[in-house]
């Protein structure tokens, strides 16, 4: 499977976004479904959220409850369970990755639009590969050289995404701190921003750097990712990354408020002009 493919991660997604509706038209309460299937009502919960595996037995017993007993829409409903527990690529690289990030890249790479607000390095889809090693050394001390490299491989291969024929859309606005903050030598730190000046002219790339004379700003809660899905089922997600976890949030409400967030952040910050204008000028001064 490429980078670029929708992954299980969003089949998960679909899968219990089906699972819930029909269990909503049914009135039948999560505590009451988890009975069924000898589970508890927060595994109720993650499957409909698509944060766990599912076991084609539960996802039978699940429509039997709920009174699907058409052949044609079991089945469908089946195999797309069975196209859910399938690997994605970076199943692979499951032993350098924390437990949450997974779900993380599988939602990336089957995004249509990823809207970011990075403030403490550069993004890294936009990473060369060379401050891609600086940072993942900086946050892997103690890693072996062979884990911090296999590291670094997944963050180019997930960078394939943005130049394939089915390239997402992405928005970032930059933290102009991003772009001061050294990672690896001189030389590293000019190659990158020449390559973020280089990589911002793609047409599905729209970045932009708040800068530091703007004061305060929107953005004062940190760094977040939006990611949005072709599919009509699935709603918008946010995603936050904490020291020891990650958090996914899907709610209408809290969307729609880093939406706005960010929203502000890309109206008060120059445009992309302006910005490769300020990378330019900070590349020559390293």
């Amino acid at each position: 499977m490429s980078a670029g493919e929708p992954g299980s991660v969003v089949r998960r997604m679909l899968l219990g976004s089906q699972l819930r509706r029909l269990r909503e038209a049914r009135g039948i309460t999560r505590e009451a479904a988890g009975y069924s299937i000898r589970a508890s009502e927060s595994k109720i919960s993650r499957m409909e959220l698509g944060r766990v595996s599912f076991k084609t037995r539960d996802v039978e017993d699940l429509l039997t409850l709920y009174g699907i007993d058409d052949e044609a829409e079991r089945e469908s409903l089946l195999s797309l369970a069975r196209e859910a527990n399938v690997a994605g690529w970076w199943h692979s690289y499951s032993d350098v990755l924390p437990s949450w990030f997974p779900t993380y890249v599988g939602l990336e790479g089957a995004a249509h639009l990823i809207r970011v607000y990075e403030v403490q390095f550069v993004h890294g889809l936009l990473q060369t590969e060379d401050y891609a090693r600086a940072v993942v050394r900086r946050g892997m001390r103690g890693a072996s050289a062979a884990d911090i490299e296999r590291r670094v491989a997944l963050r180019l291969e997930r960078q394939k995404h943005l130049l394939g024929d089915h390239a997402p859309e992405f928005h970032i606005v930059l933290d102009e701190a991003a772009l001061h903050r050294p990672y690896g030598d001189r030389d590293v730190m000019r190659g990158q921003l020449r390559h973020l000046i280089e990589v911002s002219e793609r047409p599905n790339v729209r970045l932009q750097v708040m800068p530091f004379a703007f004061g305060g700003h929107s953005g004062e809660s940190g760094a977040f990712t939006l990611l949005s899905f072709p599919e009509s089922d699935l709603s918008d997600v946010v995603y936050l990354e904490q020291l020891t976890s990650a958090l996914y949030l899907d709610k209408r409400e809290d969307v729609a408020q880093y939406e706005h967030a960010l929203k502000e952040l890309q109206q008060d910050s120059p445009g992309p002009e302006e910005s490769r204008e300020l990378i330019r000028r900070l590349a020559e001064q390293v």
